[in-house]
């Protein structure tokens, strides 16, 4: 009789005692981009970007370690001296490639 008791007792406690514990989730690294224009960046940016046959901003953030206000001014810049061409001017996303070069 005593086991009989004993069992539903249990198992209603042990639904409580594994209560769902939640996780706190993954959490990204601050990216640690580079906000002002210097020198060595600038010279960077004239010689790399007009090489990439995909320019967007998105882009320039991801392989240059810029900020997004100076991935847009350097985008202008290019464009404006020519070196390269827009593909695509949607209201947010504006996609370029090399003005020179093969026919693609």
């Amino acid at each position: 009789m005593a086991k009989a008791k004993a069992a539903p007792s249990s198992s209603s406690g042990g639904k409580a005692a594994k209560k769902k514990k939640w996780s706190k989730g993954k959490v990204k690294d601050k990216a640690q981009h580079a906000v002002t224009l210097d020198k060595p960046l600038y010279d960077r940016i004239m010689k790399e970007v007009p090489t990439f046959r995909f320019i967007s901003q998105s882009i320039l953030i991801e392989r240059l370690k810029i900020n997004g206000s100076l991935a847009r001014v350097a985008i202008k810049h290019l464009e404006r001296d020519g070196q390269i061409k827009r593909i695509v001017h949607h209201s947010a996303q504006l996609i370029y490639t090399r003005s020179s070069g093969g026919t693609d």
